[in-house]
């Protein structure tokens, strides 16, 4: 060891690897003439595929009268598609109409100040078939004396209950009707009833108590001419609300 500590580093020296029938030999890179005249081979081949390709009459572009078809064809399905979408939204909103909502409009101002003239209303029509209306709601019914007519009024009392009016006051069962909705400048000051609402009719009034045709002028509304409840004002815009 001659004092010398021993050395770390590693054997070098790999015994030569068994030679393989089945092992690919490595051969010498191919020199630089070889690999123009390759590329040369290659060129012709590829001239010979467009050769044979332009010579095969299946190979060609289809005629301008094919394309013409095709795009006819093509505007022909997208014209098709975009009636059926606009059937399907018609069909979509008679039934929305005809079962659920009703787009209306208020025509004077028997109503005001909650409704006025021109306001467009959402009614909901679904709500008195599974419910009845009850007093303070805002609903569209067909005049009784004129059912190919439509207003709109608040249900102020129900079967069975009584009701008259003193000096513009309303009384339902002889208790003062909690109406601060009425301005007082819109109330009226006659003594009307009593008079006791029948079975399956309501007695509806006008918010304008001076200035609305109503239950105290035609008479009582039955259930079945009362269309649905006035649920949102949606126009004018600064003016929607949710009732």
């Amino acid at each position: 060891m001659d004092g010398q500590p021993p050395s770390l580093e590693p054997n070098l020296s790999w015994p030569a690897a068994p030679e393989r029938a089945d092992q690919a030999s490595v051969g010498q890179p191919p020199s630089p003439a070889d690999m123009s005249a390759a590329g040369a081979v290659s060129g012709m081949e590829v001239a010979e595929v467009a050769d044979r390709r332009s010579d095969d009459p299946t190979a060609a572009d289809p005629p301008a009268d094919a394309r013409t078809d095709d795009a006819w064809k093509q505007r022909r399905q997208e014209l098709m598609g975009g009636v059926q979408t606009l059937l399907s939204a018609a069909v979509y909103a008679t039934l929305i109409v005809t079962f659920g909502f009703q787009v209306a409009r208020v025509d004077g101002r028997s109503m005001a100040p909650t409704l006025e003239d021109h306001d467009r209303l959402i009614v909901n029509k679904l709500v008195y078939e599974i419910g009845d209306p009850r007093p303070g709601d805002i609903v569209m019914l067909y005049y009784p004396i004129n059912p190919e007519k439509m207003f709109v009024k608040r249900v102020i009392a129900q079967e069975n209950d009584t009701v008259r009016i003193v000096d513009g006051r309303v009384y339902v069962n002889d208790v003062a009707l909690h109406d601060d909705y009425v301005p007082e400048e819109f109330r009226s000051h006659d003594d009307w009833g009593p008079i006791t609402v029948q079975q399956g009719y309501y007695f509806v009034m006008g918010d304008h108590r001076n200035n609305s045709s109503d239950s105290r002028h035609w008479g009582q509304v039955p259930k079945k001419y009362i269309v649905g409840k006035v649920k949102v004002r949606w126009w004018p815009l600064q003016e929607a609300r949710i009732f």
